[in-house]
């Protein structure tokens, strides 16, 4: 009987550290899920590193996405459509 006992304690113990650190990290991965939309695009930007700049350029409701590129080719501007809960206004820091 001590030995069922045991082993069903261990088995509790074992699923509370997954749900311990499924926990985490859903706790630490959401908020990376939010992306950040500039103000104004930035001087540097990394061969395919993607930035979502607010512009006039783009329609209602639309971003500027902008992808980095390799030297000698020209950066890929895009206007995607964002959802308001992905994204937060921030200031581009040259």
């Amino acid at each position: 009987m001590g030995f069922v006992y045991c082993a069903s304690r261990r088995l509790v113990r074992k699923n509370m550290r997954i749900l311990v650190s499924v926990l985490l990290w859903s706790a630490v991965a959401l908020p990376c899920s939010a992306q950040t939309v500039l103000k104004t695009e930035p001087l540097v930007l990394a061969p395919y590193e993607v930035a979502f700049v607010q512009d006039a350029s783009c329609s209602a409701g639309k971003v500027l996405k902008v992808t980095g590129a390799i030297r000698g080719l020209h950066r890929r501007r895009v206007c995607v459509a964002l959802a308001a809960e992905q994204a937060s206004l921030a200031t581009a820091t040259p």
